[in-house]
C-alpha cells in the first residue's frame, strides 16, 4: 500500500462548519454516573448481563457453550487458517487450569464436550484428551493467563484482515465509534516476529506487550489476539477488532488516493471507551451472535 501523500487531519477537518460542530461534540456529555455501560446503552429494561451461577458445575457448562459458540462464529465469519487459531478459558474453580480447543479440528465442528482442561504445566487434565491442544497456543495462552488474573478468557486466529494490519506494526487509528473501544492502553502492538511461538520466553514477551490493562494486541506479521474476563467479551472484542482493521485497511487506501483522515476527537474517544466497554456491556455486545449461531446450526455446539 502506497503511503498517502495527503496530510491526515488530526482534531480539524478541513470543513469549518464540520470543524466547529466536532470542536463543540467534544467536550464530554452529562451523563448519570450511577448506571453502568450496560444500563445506559438499554433504553427502558436493562439487558440481564453475565450471568450468576448456583455452582462451578453450571458455571462451567455454560462457559464451555459459549466458548464453543465462539468457535461457530468465528468460521462462519472466516477466521480459520489450517490448524491455526485457539481460544483459552480460565476454570471458574481451578483458576491455575485453562480450558482449550483441540488441535487440528475444524472450528465449524467444536463442541463444548471437545474442549480439554490443561494445566500451567501444559498437562491435559481433564474434558476430551483424544487429541492434543496446540503447543503454540498453550505457550502464549499459558501466560497470558499467569499475567492477568483479570483476563479469564483469550482468543487468537489467523484472520485475514488482521494478518493484512498487522503487516504494518502499527495499532488501529480512532477512526470511528466502533474502534475507540482500543482506545489508549486497551490496545497494543507486539513488534517482534519471531516464527511460530515454540518458547515460553516468547509467550512471555507475548503477554507483556499486552501490558496490565489491554484488550487487543496485533502481533506483526502474525495477526490479532484479544482478552476478556469471559470468552463472550474476549470474543466480541476479537471480531471488533478483526472488522476494524478492515475499515482502517478501507481507510488506507482511500487516503492514499487524497482523500484525507478525519480523526475521532481525543475526548470523545475516551468518552465513548469508558462509556461502553466494560464487562458486562461487551459480554452482551457478542449475544446477538451467539443467539445467530444457535439459530443456523440447531444449538449442536452446546452439551445441555
Amino acid at each position: 500500500m502506497a503511503p498517502s501523500a495527503v496530510e491526515s487531519v488530526a482534531l480539524e477537518p478541513t470543513n469549518p462548519v464540520l470543524a466547529a460542530k466536532t470542536a463543540k461534540q467534544g467536550a464530554a456529555q452529562e451523563l448519570d454516573k450511577t448506571k453502568t455501560a450496560l444500563e445506559l446503552i438499554c433504553q427502558g429494561v436493562t439487558l440481564p448481563g453475565i450471568p450468576k451461577y448456583v455452582s462451578f458445575d453450571a458455571q462451567r457448562r455454560d462457559m464451555l457453550n459459549h466458548m464453543a459458540g465462539a468457535f461457530r462464529v468465528f468460521a462462519r465469519k472466516g477466521y480459520t487458517e489450517g490448524m491455526a487459531g485457539h481460544i483459552s478459558l480460565r476454570d471458574p474453580e481451578n483458576i491455575h487450569t485453562f480450558w482449550t480447543n483441540p488441535l487440528g479440528k475444524h472450528f465449524g465442528l467444536l463442541k463444548a464436550s471437545d474442549m480439554i482442561l490443561v494445566d500451567y504445566e501444559g498437562n491435559a487434565i481433564g474434558g476430551n484428551m483424544s487429541r492434543p491442544a496446540n503447543a503454540a497456543g498453550f505457550l502464549i495462552h499459558s501466560a497470558l493467563h499467569k499475567a492477568r488474573p483479570d483476563a479469564n478468557a483469550a482468543c487468537h486466529t489467523h484472520s485475514p484482515y488482521g494478518k493484512a494490519w498487522s503487516a504494518f506494526a502499527k495499532p488501529l487509528e480512532m477512526l470511528n465509534q466502533d474502534v475507540t473501544y482500543f482506545y489508549g492502553d486497551a490496545q497494543s502492538v507486539y513488534t517482534e516476529f519471531g516464527g511460530v511461538v515454540f518458547t515460553q520466553a516468547e509467550g512471555d514477551r507475548l503477554a507483556a506487550a499486552m501490558g496490565p490493562k489491554g484488550k487487543g494486541l496485533i502481533l506483526r506479521n502474525h495477526g490479532l489476539l484479544t482478552l476478556g474476563s469471559t470468552v463472550d467479551e474476549a470474543a466480541y472484542l476479537f471480531t471488533l477488532m478483526e472488522r476494524s482493521c478492515q475499515i482502517q485497511l478501507a481507510i488506507e487506501a482511500a487516503a492514499a488516493n487524497g482523500i484525507p483522515k478525519v480523526y475521532v476527537p481525543d475526548e470523545s474517544a475516551r468518552f465513548t471507551f469508558e462509556t461502553s466497554s466494560d464487562p458486562e456491556a461487551l459480554y452482551c455486545e457478542f449475544q446477538p451472535d451467539l443467539e445467530w449461531e444457535d439459530a443456523q446450526c440447531n444449538r449442536e455446539f452446546r452439551d445441555m
